[in-house]
């Protein structure tokens, strides 16, 4: 069994801290480990900075709380490594390199020297994931793609073990959201949240359910990108249009979600 393996191959890595962002991939790699070592000899580490949303913040400190795990959330500067904030394609490696070897830091300060992130089968694979050299170069360990784990197994493994986030969605940074080119600053990373958060107020009110929600930032306009269903029923909605657009976005267009969009898009 996939969990059995996860656990066995972890309890042999000893103290262990978990980059945890909240997602279902990291939260496997803490969970296990939690099973693996206990919750004493693991620490959960979540990189506090303006590309995290505040629900994704409030949702990991549920999840390490849930698991019993000391949960530690340093703050990180990657607005201040000029590679991160010019928003290039290699964007991510800027980032990744600036929050693990924070994270890490933070993880041997605290008596717990090995470092594991959630990155599984699928993103070792996926051409528009530069992030991982950094991990790599840093060190960390990296047991769902060492183990060949897929984003499906991740969700089979979790739902086997009852874990209430099984098929919680991705939720990947702020930063995502913005067009290559854009430059990232703390205003377009907060508008970006502001945007999605009055989207999901506009579907509460509808009594809609989404599963996949993204605001595209691609400069002076936004896209809302929905579930195929939710787009087409709410796609001309002038509430859901004015809600965007009175953040600053002068069009606002509706569509059906894609997941990493603007990676496959021109800057």
């Amino acid at each position: 069994m996939d969990g059995t393996r996860l656990v066995t191959h972890l309890a042999g890595l000893g103290r262990l801290a978990v980059a945890f962002s909240g997602g279902a991939d990291s939260a496997l790699v803490l969970a296990a480990a939690v099973r693996a070592l206990g919750p004493a000899d693991v620490l959960a580490v979540t990189a506090n900075s303006a590309s995290l949303a505040a629900v994704e913040l409030a949702c990991a400190r549920q999840i390490a709380a849930g698991l019993g795990v000391r949960h530690l959330t340093p703050e990180t500067a990657e607005l201040a490594e000029p590679g991160y904030a010019a928003n290039g394609r290699q964007r991510c490696y800027f980032c990744k390199t600036t929050v693990l070897t924070t994270i890490a830091e933070v993880a041997v300060a605290q008596g717990f020297p090995a470092l594991a992130t959630g990155t599984n089968a699928d993103d070792a694979v996926d051409p528009f994931r530069p992030g991982i050299r950094a991990g790599d170069e840093i060190g960390v360990h990296t047991p769902l793609r060492t183990l060949g784990l897929t984003k499906r197994d991740v969700r089979a493994i979790a739902r086997g073990w009852g874990l209430a986030w099984a098929d919680k969605p991705a939720a990947p940074c702020l930063a995502s959201r913005v067009r290559y080119g854009i430059p990232i600053t703390t205003a377009t990373l907060a508008r970006v949240e502001q945007a999605e958060s009055a989207v999901r107020r506009f579907l509460d009110d509808r009594g809609l359910t989404c599963h996949d929600l993204r605001v595209r930032d691609l400069g002076g306009t936004a896209r809302i990108e929905l579930d195929a269903a939710v787009a087409a029923e709410a796609h001309d909605d002038p509430r859901l249009l004015d809600a965007v657009r009175s953040l600053g976005f002068a069009e606002v267009a509706v569509a059906s979600f894609r997941s990493g969009a603007l990676n496959h898009e021109p800057d």
